[in-house]
């Protein structure tokens, strides 16, 4: 028996004493598991904080539509060129080519050294900071928002799309003047008119902490900023200008609406770069702005042909053409927040009124705007700015919140509207004072009478 209790006694320390050496020996090994466990405890928090908030991307897709939509605009220059030149008598079409692109071109200079930088380039109530003057700043790593979080496009490619804006909102002033103003006057013009009223107008709509912003105005492509804006600015060069002589008792009837038909229906094509491209991604959205576009235009080509037919006994080529472009100014502010049916009821409302404002209102404001531009993009622009704050109504099929308050919708695009009539008149009048003590705005009888093309560019369009 003390023989068996001895072995047993001896086995038991053996075993142990193993299991001690064999703890002792796995301690070491067993360290960096359990350090290894507790910093993946501790960086737990970072990585659920990371998936919440993804870092910021750029989407190929959306940078490539935007590319697209910038192109697209730009096919507005000859677009807009040629809707304006088949409109006037053709001892002036080549002065309106010119007014058309130099001005764009001008604007599109102006727009990379300081244009951007006080619309877009940082806070403010009424105008940018200034810090990006010159681009500075902005290189190829660069990247600005979209109405995602956490979707970026270059801010190269917004820099181009804004700027196409800016230069096409000051050439389609051009037309409310055209055929006796000087060359070198349209320029200093347009570079004061851009400089104190597009940029505060653009970043109060559109830019960071802007003032209409801020207050919820809605302008999905630019119904104030660009069409009102513009609107205003060629009324009151109509009236500081002048009428053109013989006006209203000599024919100034357009010398080839072949030309403006194949214009109007350029800027058709360029309007979706326009309207659809203001969405800055390639989704769900730039769809909805995408056929509003087609369909707004269309009812309001199908309006003015049938006011027409109700008051003048038939529908004009040129009215067609006209109730185009009526149909897309007035759906440009409302193109992303209004259904389809929204938009037939905007393009509509707006054939029917600016058909009015190019013969009834134009004749009781009494001013010589040679291409009708108050009476479309004005008319057209206020129509359109207006009725997006009764159609982004979700009750309507707009993609308003859910408490959206048409009441006080269309207080809000009321006071967006009010404020861009009273600023672009003011600036403008001060702009046209300024050319006109510099240069003088008008060319002389005798130019005028011969015509700008051979007088003030020394060429002609068809020959002598």
């Amino acid at each position: 028996m003390k023989k068996l209790l001895a072995s047993l006694t001896l086995g038991l320390s053996l075993l142990l004493g193993g299991i001690a050496t064999a703890q002792t020996t796995a301690a070491p090994d067993a360290a960096p598991a359990v350090a290894a466990t507790t910093e993946a405890v501790a960086a737990a928090p970072e990585a659920a904080a990371a998936a919440a908030d993804p870092a910021p991307t750029v989407n190929k897709g959306d940078t490539a539509w935007m590319m697209v939509s910038t192109m697209l605009v730009m096919l507005m220059v000859p677009g807009l060129a040629l809707f304006y030149g088949g409109l006037v008598r053709s001892k002036n079409m080549l002065s309106v080519l010119m007014q058309v692109l130099v001005v764009f071109s001008l604007i599109g200079v102006l727009w990379v050294i300081y244009g951007y930088s006080f619309a877009f380039g940082g806070e403010g109530l009424i105008i940018a900071d200034g810090s990006k003057m010159f681009l500075a700043g902005i290189t190829t790593d660069s990247m600005a928002d979209t109405f995602s979080a956490g979707v970026k496009i270059p801010e190269l490619i917004f820099v181009a799309f804004q700027l196409t804006f800016a230069g096409l909102t000051c050439a389609l002033i051009v037309g409310s003047f055209a055929e006796r103003i000087k060359f070198s006057a349209v320029l200093l013009f347009s570079v004061i008119w851009f400089t104190f009223s597009y940029l505060p107008i653009a970043h109060m709509v559109w830019g960071s902490g802007g003032y209409l912003l801020a207050k919820g105005a809605l302008d999905f492509a630019g119904g104030t900023v660009v069409h009102i804006n513009a609107a205003m600015a060629g009324l009151v060069g109509a009236y500081l200008v002048g009428k053109r002589i013989g006006y209203g008792k000599e024919s100034m009837a357009p010398h080839n609406l072949a030309l403006t038909m194949l214009g109007a229906s350029m800027l058709w094509v360029g309007w979706f770069g326009f309207n659809a491209g203001s969405n800055l991604e390639a989704n769900g959205g730039t769809t909805l702005a995408f056929i509003n576009t087609i369909t707004a235009t269309a009812a309001a080509i199908l309006a003015w042909c049938l006011g027409e037919a109700l008051t003048k006994g038939k529908a004009s080529m040129l009215g067609a053409a006209s109730g185009a472009v009526a149909g897309l100014v007035g759906i440009t502010p409302a193109c992303g927040v209004v259904g389809p049916m929204g938009a037939i009821a905007i393009g509509l409302a707006a054939g029917f009124l600016c058909l009015w404002g190019v013969t009834g209102l134009k004749k009781m404001l009494g001013a010589d705007d040679s291409l009708d531009v108050f009476g479309v993009h004005g008319v057209g622009g206020i129509t359109g700015a207006m009725l997006t704050g009764v159609f982004a109504a979700p009750s309507l099929g707009g993609t308003g919140a859910e408490d959206f308050s048409i009441a006080s919708q269309l207080l809000i695009q009321g006071e967006g509207v009010l404020i861009t009539i009273v600023w672009s008149a003011v600036v403008a009048f001060i702009a046209y004072k300024i050319a006109d003590m510099v240069i003088g705005l008008r060319v002389s009888e005798e130019n005028e009478r011969e015509g700008l093309d051979i007088t003030s560019h020394g060429e002609s369009a068809y020959g002598r």
